[in-house]
C-alpha cells in the first residue's frame, strides 16, 4: 500500500481525521451545558421554529432538544438520556466527563500512543475510580438524616420550598418504598401552572368524573380499576347487520346492564378506565351515585390502583361473581373532585403508601422547569437512600483522580497513557465549575488537591462564594454515590465508543422493495 508524500500513512491519516472530527463534534454538545454547572452555573434558552421558549439549566432537556446532526454527538447526547433513565440526576456532570475523556484520550493518540492502549488505559482507569469512589461513599439509613435534606437542596439547585416538598413526599412514601426497585419517587411529581404547591399521600388522577353530576366527595370509597372501557362488548358493522348479530348487540347489551348492577351491590362507588365508557354507563353511575372517571393515563392506573390495593381488571372480569370480584376492590379514606383544576385526588389508599408532590407556578414556562428541578431532587434523594453519599462540588472528583494519580506510578506499559486520560478528565467538572464560579481553575485545582493531600480529606473541595478551600460535607454540598457512579460509568463506555471509530460510513437509502 502506498504513503503519502510526507511519509505518514494515508489510512492512518483517515482515522485521524475522522477521531478529530468527531471530538470536535462532541466538544461542541459539551459546551452547550458546561455553563450549567455548578452553583453559580447559569441557565439556557431553547426557542423551536414557533417561537416556542424553554428556559433551564438542566442538561438533559438542553441535550435532547438540541437539534444535533453529527452521529458522534448523537452518541454523547444518548449518555445523558441514559443517565437520566437510571437515577434520574447528573446528566451535565456526566456529558462533561464522557467530552472530557474523548478529549484527552485523542490527545494521547494525537501523541502517537496507539488507540487500543488509550482505550485500554481508560477502561483500568474507569474501573479503579469506580472502586475508590465506594470506598469514599457514606450510607444513609434514616430518612430524618439531616443529610438527605441537604441532598434535596443542592438537587433542586438551591431552591429551598422544592427540596422541602421532595423530602416530605420522601418521608410520606418511606424507606421501604425508596428501595424497590422499579419504583421512582420522581414519578410522584405533578407539576401544574397556577396550582398551589403542596405534598399529600395519595394521587392525583388528571381527569374529572365524565358527568358533572357525580359525587365530588366520597368518604372511604371503594375503587374498581378497569384496565379497559366501562361498556357492553362490541359488534362490528358487517355482524350488526345480520339477525344473529343483532340478537348477540341485544345479548350483549343485557349482560352489560346486570354487569353494572353488580357495581351497585358490592357497594363500589368508584370506577377508573383506562379508555371510554359507554353512555349506558355513564347514566347508569350518574343515578347510582357512582363516581366514573375514564381514559386515564396507564401511569396513573398503575400508581392508584397501587395505592388503594386494587387488583386491575379487563371488562370481561365483570362477568365473575360478587364473590370473586371482592378481592379486585381497593380502597381509600378520601376522594375529592376539584372542578377548579380538573382533577380527581384520593387520599390514604389501604395499599402502598404513595406521596404526591404537588409543584405550581404562575407560568407555564417557570412550572415546567420547577417541574424538572423537582424531578431532580427527587431522584437524587431516592439515589442516596440507595447508595449514601460522598462530598459535592467537584471535590469527589478530585480526590478520585489523586488516589487513581498514586496507582497510575504502579503502571507499566502504554496504558498509562490511557490511565493519565481519565485523571485529566476527572478533573474536568471542578475545572468548569470554577470558571463558571469566576476564579481560576488551574489554581484551585491545585489548592484543592494540595488540601486534600496535607489533611488527608477526600471532601475538600471549593467554597464558590468565597474562593477559600473548605469542607463540603460541613458545608452540606453533597451528592448520591449512584449519580456519581453511573456517571463516570457511562462516560467511560461511550469515550471508548467514539474512540473505536476508526471511520464514518454514509449508508445506502433502504428501498421500498428492501423493506
Amino acid at each position: 500500500m502506498s504513503r503519502s508524500g510526507d511519509g505518514s500513512h494515508p489510512y492512518i491519516d483517515e482515522r485521524l481525521n475522522t477521531l478529530m472530527n468527531n471530538v470536535n463534534a462532541v466538544r461542541a454538545i459539551s459546551s452547550a451545558v458546561e455553563g450549567t454547572l455548578g452553583p453559580k452555573g447559569l441557565d439556557t434558552m431553547l426557542v423551536d421554529e414557533h417561537g416556542q421558549v424553554i428556559i433551564t439549566n438542566d442538561g438533559v432537556t438542553i441535550l435532547e432538544q438540541m437539534e444535533v446532526k453529527h452521529p458522534a454527538a448523537r452518541m454523547l447526547i444518548k449518555i445523558a438520556s441514559a443517565q437520566q433513565a437510571k437515577v434520574g440526576d447528573g446528566t451535565t456532570t456526566a456529558t462533561v466527563l464522557a467530552s472530557a475523556l474523548v478529549q484527552e484520550g485523542a490527545a494521547q493518540v494525537e501523541k502517537g500512543v496507539p488507540i487500543v492502549q488509550v482505550i485500554a488505559g481508560i477502561q483500568r482507569g474507569v474501573e479503579q475510580g469506580l472502586a475508590v469512589l465506594s470506598e469514599l461513599a457514606r450510607k444513609i439509613d434514616d430518612l430524618d438524616d439531616p443529610l438527605i435534606d441537604r441532598v434535596a437542596y443542592i438537587a433542586a439547585r438551591e431552591n429551598e420550598s422544592i427540596a422541602r416538598l421532595v423530602t416530605e413526599g420522601a418521608k410520606l412514601a418511606g424507606m421501604d418504598q425508596l428501595l424497590t426497585p422499579d419504583w421512582r419517587l420522581s414519578d410522584s411529581i405533578q407539576a401544574y401552572e397556577g396550582e398551589e404547591s403542596e405534598v399529600f399521600q395519595g394521587v392525583l388522577l388528571n381527569r374529572l368524573p365524565v358527568s358533572r353530576h357525580m359525587p365530588r366527595l366520597i368518604e372511604n370509597p371503594r375503587i374498581l380499576v378497569l384496565e379497559d372501557g366501562l361498556g357492553p362488548e362490541g359488534i362490528d358493522d358487517e355482524a350488526l347487520g345480520t339477525e344473529i348479530g343483532f340478537r348477540r348487540f341485544l345479548e350483549n347489551k343485557e349482560e352489560f346492564k346486570q354487569n353494572l348492577g353488580k357495581l351497585d351491590g358490592l357497594g363500589i362507588n368508584v370506577v377508573v378506565c383506562e379508555y371510554s365508557c359507554d353512555p349506558l354507563a355513564e347514566e347508569f353511575c350518574t343515578d347510582h351515585g357512582i363516581v366514573l372517571i375514564h381514559r386515564v393515563s396507564k401511569q396513573e392506573m398503575r400508581r392508584l390502583a397501587e395505592h388503594v390495593s386494587a387488583k386491575p381488571i379487563k371488562r370481561t372480569g365483570l362477568l365473575k361473581s360478587p364473590i370473586d370480584l371482592q378481592v379486585y376492590i381497593g380502597g381509600a379514606n378520601l376522594l375529592l373532585v376539584d372542578d377548579r383544576s380538573e382533577k380527581v385526588r384520593i387520599q390514604e389508599g389501604m395499599g402502598k403508601p404513595t406521596a404526591t408532590i404537588l409543584v405550581g407556578a404562575a407560568t407555564a414556562e417557570i412550572v415546567g422547569e420547577k417541574g424538572r428541578i423537582a424531578g431532580d431532587a427527587a431522584s437524587s434523594v431516592q439515589a442516596a437512600i440507595k447508595s449514601g453519599i460522598v462530598s459535592g462540588g467537584g471535590s469527589t472528583e478530585i480526590a478520585i483522580a489523586s488516589k487513581i494519580e498514586e496507582w497510575r506510578s504502579q503502571i507499566q506499559g502504554m496504558v498509562g497513557y490511557g490511565i493519565d486520560a481519565v485523571i485529566a478528565a476527572l478533573q474536568k467538572p471542578f475545572s468548569q465549575m470554577v470558571i463558571n464560579a469566576g476564579y481560576n481553575p488551574f489554581e484551585k485545582i491545585e489548592a484543592v488537591k494540595s488540601a486534600q493531600r496535607s489533611e488527608d480529606c477526600s471532601s475538600l473541595g471549593l467554597d464558590f462564594n468565597t474562593g477559600e478551600v473548605k469542607d463540603m460535607m460541613d458545608l452540606g454540598v453533597i451528592d448520591p454515590t449512584l449519580v456519581k457512579y453511573y456517571a463516570l460509568k457511562a462516560a467511560g463506555e461511550i469515550a471508548v465508543s467514539i474512540l473505536r471509530i476508526h471511520t464514518i460510513i454514509r449508508m445506502r437509502p433502504v428501498s421500498i422493495d428492501q423493506e
